[in-house]
């Protein structure tokens, strides 16, 4: 019998949210991102559900790259961060992955390095991000470099990130459509700048690729909105089971540090999962978990191993119930909003241990 803390993946989910991307963006090539192994659902439970079904996979390095491959993958790969030495780029040619080029160092190296074959380019403008990416001014260079390079595909692409998409209502963003749009580059064969905000409320963004990522796994990029308001399923659900039950009485302390104490006689279940799983430990008493068909609240500090809940007023919840954290029932929306973060790291930050059905 093994430790009941585990994730379960959706694939019909994945599948329903892939569809509704379409509805949003219809007629647009697809790049789905599934770095940081497939947004913590695991890359290995994702990518076969969506090989063929989408223009291309986007990964930030080669590992991750790699492991699609491993996967058996035929879909076109593309490396966000692209290569990060020279030596990259041989195994980038050998496997034809396609590469974002950002910064002139990684210009200079595929100048410099002979390749077998030539590899697809995506050129990453900045247009108010600030992260990554050239300036504007600088793109007639780069595109005439890259014309000239043996090593390069003649099909490029030309990308910015958008900064603010989720409050769509932000000037910056109006300002870097406009940026973007102003680019009269002759080479550029495709363009990209949708992320999974922008596809929702910018569609003007739209161009010719767009990249969703959270929003294929039935999360919302919104703080005003939930995955159902925007026609989403999560595809994670994050699952222990009740542990323990205790019957304490009234002024008895949970948990470490004593923060919170019972008010009257309490019957208290523990949890199988903590942050030592992915659950964040910041989070705020009376977040609920979902057990037998309803809310049950969280008291006292989630610890490593474990968190405890309120089963005073639930007295048929028994020793091995299912519990879900998150999913489909409490969505991890809530879950983010009551440890003061977002739904990307919650889903991205499960652990190794956690194991995956």
């Amino acid at each position: 019998m093994s430790r009941p803390t585990r994730v379960i993946i959706e694939p019909s989910a994945l599948v329903h949210n892939l569809a509704k991307i379409r509805h949003y963006a219809p007629g647009k090539k697809i790049i789905a991102m599934v770095k940081a192994n497939g947004y913590g659902c695991g890359i290995q439970r994702i990518a076969p559900h969506l090989d063929g079904l989408v223009d291309a996979f986007g990964v930030a390095c080669l590992e991750e790259a790699m492991t699609l491959r491993a996967l058996g993958s035929q879909t076109s790969c593309i490396l966000f961060q692209g290569v990060f030495s020279s030596d990259e780029l041989h195994t980038v040619s050998k496997h034809q992955f396609a590469c974002v080029l950002h910064q002139a160092q990684q210009l200079e190296w595929l100048i410099n390095t002979p390749l077998a074959l030539p590899i697809k380019i995506w050129v990453k403008v900045n247009t108010g991000m600030n992260r990554l990416g050239f300036k504007a001014d600088e793109l007639s260079d780069v595109m005439n470099a890259l014309q000239s390079c043996a090593g390069v595909d003649k099909d490029i692409g030309l990308m910015t990130h958008m900064a603010c998409a989720d409050e769509p209502h932000r000037v910056e963003n109006e300002q870097q459509i406009t940026l973007f749009n102003k680019i009269d580059i002759k080479g550029f064969t495709q363009r990209s700048i949708a992320n999974s905000a922008a596809i929702i409320a910018l569609p003007q963004t739209h161009a010719d690729v767009i990249r969703p990522g959270i929003m294929l796994y039935g999360v919302s990029p919104f703080e005003d909105k939930t995955a159902m308001d925007l026609g989403l399923i999560p595809v994670m659900r994050f699952m222990s089971a009740v542990n323990a039950i205790h019957h304490l009485s009234s002024s008895a302390q949970v948990g470490y540090g004593g923060t919170w104490s019972c008010t009257r006689p309490s019957v208290i279940g523990i949890v199988t999962a903590g942050y030592g799983d992915g659950y964040p430990r910041h989070i705020a008493t009376g977040t609920p978990v979902w057990v037998r068909g309803r809310e049950v609240k969280i008291v006292g500090r989630v610890s490593m191993d474990m968190l405890a809940i309120d089963l005073t007023d639930h007295p048929d919840i028994q020793l091995g119930d299912a519990v879900e954290l998150w999913g489909t029932h409490v969505l991890v929306e809530r879950i983010a909003q009551a440890a003061g973060t977002i739904g990307y790291e919650l889903i991205c930050q499960i652990s190794e241990r956690v194991r995956h059905d």
